[in-house]
Formats: C-alpha cells, sequence, structure tokens
C-alpha cells in the first residue's frame, strides 16, 4: 500500500469516526455523560458502599460482617433525642424560609422600595460566606458573657443575660438563626425569578375588576408562586435533615444535654468520633429512608406527582 492510500485510509477512518460522534444518537449520551460519571462516582458508589459498611464491624486492619447487628443499636434515645432536633429545626426552617424569602421578593418586586439592587445583593452577600466563619461570628455576638452584643441588648430591654449556648430554646434559636442568616437571599432570588413570569395582563384584569392589593397577592401572586414555594420547601427540608455545619460551629462534638445534637452530627460522634464507621453507616442509611420518605410525602400532598401539580 502506498504513502497515499495509507492517508487517504486514515482520513476515512477519522472522518467515520467524528461523524460517529456528531450522530444524533451518541451526542445526547456524550453531553450526559459527565453528570453520569459524577454522578456514578460521587454518589451512586458512595451510597452503595456506605449500605455495605452498615452491615459490619469496620476496626483498624479489620472488617467482620455482623448482619443487622449495627441497626438494632440506631434506635436508642441519643438517636430520638438527634431526631426530635433535626425535625424541630427543619419545622422552622422551613416556615422561615418559605415565608420570609416570599415576602421579601414581592416587597423587593414591589413599585414602593427603592434602590432594589442594594437590598437583594445585601440580603445574598450571607450565601457567599462560609458557615463556619459565619457561625464563629454568631458564636461571639451570643457568647454567654454579659459584654457580648445578643446579651448587651437584652439587658437594656431589661432581660437578665441568657446564656446561649446552654439552652434547648437558645440552641435551637442559633442553629435556625445562622441558617435563616445564610440561606433567606438564595431562596429570595428563587421568587424574585418567579415573580418575573408572571403576566402583569392578570394583575391589569385584576385592577378591571376592583381587586385591592391584598386580593391580588391571594389570588394572583400566591398561587402562581405554588411550584417555586413547593421546590424551595423541598430543599428545605432536604438540607434540613442534613444539617451539620451549624450545630457543629457552635459546641463542636458534643453538646449539653445533646441539645444541639442532630442526626449527621450523630453519625459524625459515632462514625468519625468513636471510630464506630458500621454504626455511623446504619444511621446515615436509616436517615437517606427518613429524608426519602418523607420527601415522597411532601411532594405527594402538594400535589406534585398529579396532572394538576405540573
Amino acid at each position: 500500500m502506498s504513502a497515499t492510500q495509507s492517508l487517504s485510509s486514515k482520513n476515512q477512518n477519522k472522518n467515520k469516526f467524528f461523524s460517529f460522534l456528531n450522530s444524533k444518537k451518541v451526542v445526547p449520551y456524550i453531553f450526559v455523560s459527565p453528570f453520569i460519571l459524577s454522578f456514578l462516582v460521587l454518589t451512586l458508589y458512595p451510597a452503595t458502599q456506605g449500605i455495605i459498611m452498615s452491615f459490619q464491624e469496620i476496626l483498624p486492619g479489620q472488617v467482620k460482617f455482623v448482619g443487622m447487628d449495627n441497626y438494632s443499636r440506631v434506635f436508642n434515645p441519643n438517636f430520638f433525642t438527634a431526631l426530635k432536633n433535626t425535625s424541630i429545626y427543619v419545622l422552622l426552617t422551613v416556615l422561615i424560609l418559605t415565608i420570609l424569602p416570599m415576602l421579601f421578593a414581592i416587597l423587593l418586586d414591589s413599585k414602593y422600595v427603592k434602590y432594589k439592587t442594594l437590598f437583594r445583593a445585601s440580603l445574598f452577600i450571607p450565601a457567599l460566606t462560609s458557615t463556619i466563619v459565619g457561625g464563629m461570628i454568631f458564636r461571639l455576638m451570643f457568647s454567654e458573657a454579659d459584654s457580648s452584643v445578643a446579651n448587651q441588648i437584652v439587658n437594656f430591654l431589661g432581660v437578665e443575660s441568657v446564656d446561649w449556648r446552654y439552652n434547648a430554646w437558645s440552641a435551637m434559636f442559633l442553629m435556625v438563626l445562622l441558617a435563616s442568616w445564610r440561606w433567606i437571599g438564595v431562596n429570595l432570588l428563587y421568587y424574585l425569578a418567579a415573580l418575573q413570569n408572571i403576566s402583569n395582563e392578570l394583575y391589569e384584569a385584576a385592577e378591571i375588576d376592583g381587586a385591592n392589593s391584598f386580593q391580588k397577592l391571594r389570588f394572583i401572586t400566591i398561587p402562581h408562586l405554588k411550584p417555586i414555594t413547593v421546590f424551595v420547601s423541598s430543599i428545605t427540608i432536604i438540607n434540613g435533615f442534613r444539617m451539620f455545619e451549624e450545630s457543629f460551629v457552635f459546641w463542636e462534638t458534643s453538646s449539653p444535654g445533646n441539645i444541639g445534637l442532630t442526626i449527621v452530627g450523630y453519625i459524625y460522634q459515632q462514625g468519625i468520633g468513636q471510630n464506630n464507621m458500621g454504626f455511623g453507616a446504619a444511621i446515615g442509611v436509616v436517615l437517606m429512608l427518613i429524608i426519602f420518605v418523607i420527601s415522597m410525602v411532601y411532594l405527594a400532598l402538594t400535589g406534585t406527582f398529579s396532572k394538576e401539580g405540573k
């Protein structure tokens, strides 16, 4: 075979290869391949390994299959305390991070507020801050000393200084406050984007029919914000059950009377702190099931799976 024929054969093979890559059947898989690979490597493989670990006793240099022993020990008083704390945290954050961003977005989208860009930026900036860094600032503001910012305020109001990190109600207040401070700006942007999709013709028609501002809010704005409200509340529920940093930054590995113990904190405490990886993995699997069940029930109750909810 001559050099010219060899070069021509190579060019034909190249053209066939590129035409194969550019075909309609192959191109979609090429575009989704980064997601598929990242899902397999960063999600599916760790989840599978975690489930396998939950049936094992893992010691340095020794792995032993123990069946359901780890799961039989999951439902203990510490777990139920962590579940109670986490559930209260989820309930409060869902209410705050759904209602307040919606109200702020409606207010900032109205014609009565000036310097809208400034307010939007100021509310979003906390999302760019690390939870640990923000938590350390909160920890200083809400320290037990009389000279702390929070205690100076309550003293000015005639109330005695509070041991913020050592009372059950104030501990929950700190965790919810830190999460709300950080995520209100993000959810605000979701609602602002949704408000832009509501046609002005609906409001004009309502004005012609004599509707006031409250009626337009109730019958037009809020119903049209339902999809984004379901989305925001859903991710808040999931992130709430996965919460760890807000607790860790205030109490690190343990809190007095477990007032700041969360499920993920309990996983860290058992799996990393006490080197009981199998038991920690079992708690993680139970948490995964809890999140899945609650999310499915919530989405079903909000009509997401029905034809009307589409």
